[in-house]
């Protein structure tokens, strides 16, 4: 994807042909260039029809970000807010560091981006989004606080995404420690939290989110992991610019309520939302080393408590993985058991 490409899908995102002539002068270029950018849209998975004597026009439906449509759905929570939208980044959650490092990003700061090529999540893993098709944003938020005092706060924005994905009809949507939502256990969104300061404060914290609106079986197939989108959750098309909005709505009441009391407040909600409350779990530690227990929920700090054996272990390290027993998971699917007799 060029900027030349996005220029083109905004002008046959309408739903409506387009001719070749009308594009290339729209856009001052030959309809040699239109044409490569077509083909551009086509790589990127958007269906174009092409039509002779008509034009081009998009296969199927795309929401494109507007940052004031994306504001007026976040509601009051807007006035808090300074959206800013772009079509090509490398990183949302680089890019605003750099600017929050620079000074010249303002508490508040939201980049949501078309389409980032070096999106990464936690433990340096990429995140693959469709153009069109997901959301990849990030927010800047200040505290005066140091780093020893926001423990948790990654749980807390876990919170403030299931909930606004469970008012946009996502009724099942869950989380998995530390910073996974999940929905009928493969991945709906993940969160990335970095942030910089002194270890007395203040603290300016950048928050990333990528989510999975809308996933084709060609995206399925680059993920290495079972993934699910908001669409197939909510059983409707959706605009990207609500649900967006209602994140951010959703962002900004749950960091006030962490600003004011921290995590302990909101532990038990996030409990409730637990896809791995209470069930076998098996956790990789950073030297590679696996361990079976039972999840028993987490500690007011956000560390996950873990039954192994007789004991409860105290989770803390982001470089920790988990996820659900190959038994947990057929319990959970409702697959019997099967039992080998001797």
């Amino acid at each position: 994807m060029t900027p030349l490409s996005f220029r083109l899908l905004r002008l046959i995102s309408d739903g409506d042909f387009h001719s070749g002539a009308a594009l290339a002068r729209t856009l001052a270029v030959s309809r040699g260039t239109v044409w490569n950018a077509v083909r551009a849209l086509e790589a990127a998975e958007l269906g174009v029809y092409k039509v002779r004597g008509r034009g081009y026009k998009l296969a199927e439906s795309v929401s494109l970000l507007d940052a004031p449509g994306v504001a007026g759905f976040a509601g009051p929570a807007a006035q808090r807010l300074s959206v800013e939208v772009v079509d090509l980044i490398g990183s949302t959650n680089s890019e605003l560091m750099k600017r929050a490092s620079g000074g010249i990003a303002s508490a508040g700061h939201v980049i949501a981006a078309e389409w980032q090529h070096s999106g990464r999540g936690r433990m340096g893993r990429s995140w693959h989004a469709g153009v069109g098709r997901a959301l990849a944003f990030s927010l800047l938020w200040r505290y005066p606080q140091g780093a020893g005092a926001l423990a948790g706060l990654s749980l807390a924005v876990g919170i403030a995404i299931v909930r606004a994905l469970r008012e946009l009809g996502a009724a099942e949507a869950q989380l998995k420690w530390p910073n996974d939502v999940l929905w009928r256990g493969c991945k709906l969104a993940g969160i990335l939290v970095e942030l910089q300061g002194d270890a007395l404060g203040p603290s300016t914290l950048v928050i990333g989110i990528g989510l999975n609106v809308r996933l084709t079986e060609a995206m399925r197939a680059r993920i290495d992991q079972p993934a699910a989108d908001l669409e197939s959750a909510c059983g409707r098309t959706l605009d990207r610019n609500a649900v967006l909005g209602a994140m951010l709505r959703h962002l900004v009441q749950v960091l006030d309520a962490f600003g004011a009391a921290g995590f302990a407040p909101l532990r038990e909600e996030w409990e409730r939302y637990h896809a791995h409350q209470g069930r076998e779990i098996m956790v990789t530690l950073p030297g590679g080393q696996t361990d079976d227990g039972v999840a028993q929920g987490i500690g007011d700090d956000g560390a996950l408590l873990f039954r192994s054996g007789s004991a409860i272990r105290r989770l803390h390290s982001a470089e920790i993985s988990v996820r659900a027993t190959p038994r947990a998971t057929a319990r959970a699917a409702g697959t019997p058991r099967t039992r080998t007799r001797v």
